[in-house]
């Protein structure tokens, strides 16, 4: 009962971490929902990060991708754009990539905007949604490897507490499935170089 009672209180503040690295660079994963979105509006201006950049693949249900337009980049830089982040900080960099690997492909993506264009980067901070949050970090470095620190900030769920997880089915379906998709970036993915050639990168939201 002990051990029950110590994972079923560890493992969600396990999961849904939050480190930021002081970066002046702010990413958003574009498929949150939109009261993280509100949050990441807040945690720019609030904070002293001088470009926002929105990633994500194909939007579910389009069969794959069609154009950048219909990526979560997209969604979630047009929701960032509603609730207040100006234009000429905000930049969309969508990924091709679809069912896995999707957070790997997105960060590989926003990797490659950034040499294409000649950004010397050397710290990000990434903000999404709480429980997906340890894995973004994991798989964001991955990509950026060692020269660039990776910051995490994780928004809190809405739809149930954090404490209480357990008394709630969607918890337990978040918690379960988020564990094992960690477990399985931490030990069992070995991205290749490169990662996603078909990854792309999209214009500016302001364009």
């Amino acid at each position: 009962m002990l051990v029950c009672a110590v994972v079923l209180k560890g493992v969600y503040p396990f999961l849904a971490i939050t480190h930021p690295v002081n970066a002046n660079i702010l990413v958003v994963e574009g498929w949150i929902h939109e009261y993280a979105i509100r949050a990441a509006v807040k945690e720019f201006q609030s904070n002293h990060y001088q470009r926002v950049f929105t990633t994500g693949g194909p939007v579910a249900g389009t069969g794959g991708y069609i154009n950048d337009f219909y990526t979560s980049a997209s969604v979630g830089a047009d929701l960032l754009k509603k609730w207040g982040i100006p234009d000429e900080r905000l930049q969309m960099v969508p990924s091709r990539v679809m069912d896995r690997d999707r957070t790997y492909g997105s960060a590989v993506a926003l990797r490659n905007w950034f040499r294409d264009h000649n950004m010397a980067v050397s710290s990000i901070d990434v903000i999404t949604e709480d429980l997906h949050a340890r894995r973004t970090r994991l798989l964001f470095q991955k990509a950026f490897g060692k020269d660039v620190q990776v910051g995490i900030i994780a928004v809190a769920n809405v739809d149930y507490p954090a404490n209480r997880w357990w008394h709630y089915s969607q918890g337990l379906k978040d918690v379960i499935s988020e564990f094992a998709a960690y477990l399985y970036a931490r030990l069992l993915f070995f991205p290749s170089e490169p990662a996603h050639p078909g990854t792309a990168a999209g214009p500016s939201v302001h364009d």
